[in-house]
């Protein structure tokens, strides 16, 4: 061990970067599976950082050549099988398991250098542990043949291979990028990705060489799933993008419409569109209620994998229709990036106000919705807190003496039977009906009135003595405001009423 260099560097709202200073911490001198409490200062400016460093030893993490490939040895294979046996899955519970990484070669990059060619050099990313490969110069084809061993600390974690060219002093240049799930791994498989761009959204251009193996226990893996994932200490700041946003907003608009024809579903049992598909729907539910134990609800959810799985060719095909209108929209997205370079500044401005307005829309209703929930228990209406308080209370003497079984019976059927008792009702949501009622903050805001503090604005230019209010028959000598405000919307009524018998 040896010393860490840390640099603090800051940024503006311009984006440009300044180091503000640095500070050094000798590693070897500190306590091992300690939580050490640093305050260095920096060196070039004032001010001091303050660290919290807890050195613990990583078991697992090496990199070596190919000809020393450590699970090439039966006997480490071995050793590291019984390491992550189902007897050991109560033993350190954060060594989930190893993998193993064979980066072999590259073919046909991208060439980066004026001279057509490249220096590139491969970087993996296992959560929060980075390595790298050396570089090899001027080549579009370079063969690594290195061993990289990660242990495993999640399961659902994804090893980011990324290959980029050396640039001297300055930042690497991307090259390309594959991202791969654990879980997808076929151990001791040499298998070739396609690289793909920055967002792994679409091919770039080379691929590379891969081989990997892994061994986990599965026992700590499941119990690892319930836990809080490890937080990245390196994240890429995304920047704002219209196709990025629009994509969004596309997928939101498909989980919407799913929910809401699931809804219309729904109300088409409850209003008898389908004579037999209501039927049906009635006498489920009717038995379904009457017979209703809480391990339903599990069976239920279970018996939905059971059926997604009995039939995998329809989860094949959305997921092919997914990747199809995925691609469909990157190309349309490209075609429109070129309209749009064609069209004029007014064009684009309404583009993006069309996505910010609907944006807008949906964050104003879910706004909104919470707002009126938090005024319904502030008392913001009166009249409709105390509404609430009195349902409220009938709900609670309801449930106290009525089974809920038997309320939701009668629910269910008022709801099945509405539309056969009369058939022009409208289908209502009592609940949201209640709340649309509830101002939201903008609302209240927007409805708030105070009293003016000054004189009326149709007397300001009148002296004292002469603030009055004039009736049709005359003009009478008024001091008090208030009357002299009844007097003058009185007189102004009756001259509306009297202009109207005239014509």
């Amino acid at each position: 061990m040896g010393v860490l260099d840390i640099e603090v560097w800051g940024k503006d709202s311009k984006k440009h970067e300044e180091r503000l200073g640095t500070c050094k911490v000798d590693i070897a001198a500190l306590p091992l599976r300690q939580v050490n409490c640093l305050e260095l200062p920096l060196d070039s400016c004032p001010g001091s950082l303050l660290l919290l460093v807890t050195l613990t030893p990583s078991a697992g993490v090496s990199i070596s050549d190919l000809c020393v490939c450590p699970l090439a040895d039966a006997s480490e294979r071995k050793q590291a099988a019984q390491r992550y046996c189902l007897q050991n899955s109560l033993k350190d519970m954060k060594d989930i398991g190893l993998l193993q990484v064979k980066v072999l070669k590259a073919v046909d990059l991208l060439a980066a250098d004026f001279s057509g060619k490249s220096d590139p050099f491969c970087l993996l990313e296992l959560g929060n542990d980075r390595l790298q490969t050396h570089t090899i110069y001027k080549t579009l084809n370079p063969e690594w043949n290195k061993v990289f061993t990660f242990p495993v600390k999640d399961i659902h974690d994804v090893l980011e291979v990324t290959v980029f060219d050396e640039d001297g002093d300055k930042p690497p240049d991307f090259l390309g990028k594959v991202a791969i799930p654990l879980l997808s791994i076929q151990d001791g498989q040499t298998n070739c990705y396609v690289l793909k761009n920055k967002d792994l959204e679409q091919a770039f251009k080379g691929v590379i060489y891969l081989e990997m193996d892994l061994i986990y226990n599965p026992v700590k893996a499941s119990i690892r799933a319930f836990t809080p994932r490890e937080r990245r200490f390196a994240e890429d700041s995304r920047k704002l993008s219209k196709k990025i946003l629009s994509r969004d907003i596309d997928r939101v608009k498909r989980i919407t419409m799913a929910i809401w024809n699931t809804i219309q579903f729904l109300k088409s049992c409850f209003q008898w569109e389908s004579m037999l598909r209501s039927t049906i729907a009635f006498a489920v539910f009717l038995v379904t209620v009457w017979n209703f134990e809480l391990y339903m609800i599990p069976l239920a959810l279970l018996l939905l994998f059971l059926y997604n799985f009995i039939r995998p060719t329809k989860g094949k095909a959305g997921r092919t229709q997914d990747r199809q209108h995925s691609t469909d929209n990157d190309e349309e997205e490209e075609e429109d990036d070129k309209e749009s370079e064609k069209k004029g500044l007014i064009e684009r401005i309404y583009m993006v106000q069309d996505i910010v307005s609907t944006v807008q829309n949906i964050l104003e209703e879910l706004a909104s919705f919470g707002e009126r929930i938090k005024n319904t228990f502030n008392w913001t209406v009166p009249f409709l807190s105390f509404l609430a308080c009195v349902i409220l209370a009938v709900a609670t003497i309801m449930l106290y003496f009525i089974p809920l079984r038997y309320i939701i019976l009668i629910w269910g059927i008022n709801k099945f039977t509405k539309k056969l008792r009369n058939p022009y009702a409208i289908d209502n949501n009592e609940l949201l009906d209640f709340l649309s009622r509830v101002p939201s903050d903008v609302q209240k805001v927007c409805n708030e009135w105070s009293p003016p503090t000054g004189p009326p604005a149709w007397e300001s230019g009148w002296p004292q003595h002469q603030r009055s209010a004039r009736l049709c028959q005359g003009v009478i000598e008024i001091k008090d405001q208030k009357i002299l405000k009844e007097a003058w919307l009185a007189g102004r009524w009756q001259e509306k009423a009297l202009s109207q018998s005239m014509r």
